[in-house]
């Protein structure tokens, strides 16, 4: 298939070529029966150029093996330009036995004798044709082989883009699985009763990240839902310890948005912010969507405690680069005071890219 469309490419190049030197050469000519636009004119003139194909066509795919060989480093300069110029001198030494025979003497039926064709106007003149044809398929070619190339390496970039993005999820599961099962792992120790309503709402969303969070986008609500779940299993750890507050407000609940989007935020506020803070814990979340703009604040207290404070986790570091990558006009703004951490992030979730 690829074959016949380079074929069909090919020979659309040719057919234009002959009729627009054709059109050019109407008037041109001191043949009564060129001097002025005719079908007759057109078609003899159609006829004639077709006739000196004999010599281009060989010429201009001949050109092509040579650039291919300087392009591909395989010939030096040196012998592709003595290459060239050989070539040019062959085709011009072709096209006068093609020009009289063919063209004057059989479609124009013009007699001249080699003597008084063969001048140094029309060794130029032959020249300069042979120079425009091959000069308007080459570029073409080049044109061709650049956007060709333009192409490759966009698909090289996506490929590892998308590649990239893959391994930032596969990071995100493993790194909630690990914090939720610190949490089951202390509710344990304690023998407490929500031991096992943690289990069950750990395997509720280890069902979402195995499947729903492998789509591209999800609708927003299914992303609330993610978080209102995690809260919920956050809370049984916590209890009246914790103050927490979780304000919506949304226009289209099903806007699309990449999953798992927002969960790490609220991850990292339980774990370096509720766990940390011994006395006046709390976590306010606001989330507002209008007209796909979405907007997303998280805040919660911090111990002053320089033992217990951490460094920023993989969470948000992951979370931060694949923003970059899946919503490249989004604002993210953090915030670290001595008793407070903030986080601010506004989407347009009409403005995801497509890897």
């Amino acid at each position: 298939m690829r074959v016949n469309t380079r074929l069909l490419y090919h020979l659309a190049f040719w057919i234009g070529y002959v009729l627009f030197k054709a059109f050019l050469n109407v008037g041109a000519s001191t043949n009564p029966l060129l001097s002025n636009f005719s079908a007759k004119a057109m078609a003899l003139l159609t006829l004639a150029q077709l006739s000196l194909l004999i010599v281009k066509v060989p010429m201009v795919y001949t050109l092509f093996f040579i650039t291919e060989k300087f392009l591909s480093k395989k010939w030096s300069r040196a012998r592709t330009v003595i290459s060239i110029l050989v070539l040019l001198a062959l085709s011009v030494a072709a096209m006068f036995p093609v020009t009289k025979w063919i063209v004057l003497d059989r479609i124009y039926k013009v007699s001249y004798t080699f003597s008084e064709y063969i001048s140094p106007y029309s060794v130029l003149y032959n020249a300069f044709v042979l120079i425009f044809c091959c000069s308007l398929a080459l570029a073409i070619k080049l044109i061709r082989l650049y956007l060709r190339q333009k192409k490759t390496e966009q698909e090289i970039v996506r490929k590892k883009l998308e590649t990239e993005l893959q391994f930032l999820k596969s990071q995100t599961n493993p790194h909630f699985l690990f914090n939720t099962l610190n949490n089951i792992y202390a509710l344990a120790r304690k023998k407490s009763d929500h031991t096992a309503d943690v289990v069950l709402k750990l395997s509720q969303l280890l069902r979402f990240m195995l499947y729903e969070s492998q789509r591209n986008t999800i609708p927003v609500r299914d992303e609330i839902r993610v978080l209102d779940d995690y809260i919920e299993l956050e809370k049984i750890r916590y209890g009246e310890k914790l103050s927490l507050q979780f304000s919506r407000s949304v226009d289209d609940d099903s806007q699309p948005i990449a999953p798992l989007m927002l969960l790490p935020f609220v991850e990292n506020a339980f774990k370096h912010g509720a766990s940390e803070s011994r006395f006046g814990s709390y976590i306010n979340i606001d989330l507002r969507l209008e007209a796909e703009q979405l907007y997303f604040a998280i805040e919660n207290s911090k111990s002053d405690d320089p033992v217990t404070q951490k460094p920023e986790n993989i969470g948000l570091n992951n979370i931060r680069r694949q923003l970059e990558l899946l919503y490249p006009g989004h604002r993210l703004e953090i915030e670290s005071a001595p008793h407070r951490f903030a986080v601010s992030l506004t989407l347009n979730l009409g403005n995801h890219a497509t890897l």
